[in-house]
């Protein structure tokens, strides 16, 4: 498995209709509902594996002075369990300290809220229903500064 930043358009292809499948697909929202506005702003990162096949994807953008947000966080059904999303985070949690950021935050999903627990993430508290029925959790983790 390898992490790169999407560049070409068949990566962005491709890293989209892996969020469009993972976070859009399962709750009926049409096409176009994976892509944000703020897409430029934001920092890419997706986990290829061996076979080149795009597995994981994620972004971060600075959400308030010394603060990254992670969203879109979407990993291939077939790929979940194996470290995948463990491999994206750790990496936007190391960019995020070279920029010199404290803190990441996120909204989590219900069910993904032991994953973001077991890296050290906390739930600061119960946020919004997406679609009617996905409960979202704020959850921060503090960075240790780079020496």
């Amino acid at each position: 498995m390898v992490l790169i930043t999407p560049t070409t358009e068949q990566h962005w292809q491709a890293y989209y209709a892996l969020r469009f499948t993972v976070l859009r697909e399962p709750w009926n929202q049409p096409h176009g509902s994976e892509v944000l506005a703020d897409e430029p702003a934001a920092i890419h990162v997706m986990a290829l594996s061996v076979h080149e096949e795009v597995i994981g994807v994620a972004r971060m953008h600075e959400s308030a002075p010394n603060q990254g947000q992670v969203r879109c966080v979407a990993v291939a059904a077939n790929q979940q369990g194996k470290g995948v999303g463990k491999l994206i985070m750790r990496y936007l949690e190391q960019v995020a300290m070279e920029k010199g950021w404290q803190e990441i935050v996120l909204e989590a999903r219900e069910n993904a809220v032991p994953f973001y627990e077991s890296l050290g993430y906390a739930i600061q508290e119960k946020s919004y229903l997406l679609f009617g029925e996905i409960q979202h959790y704020r959850m921060q983790k503090a960075l240790s500064l780079l020496e």
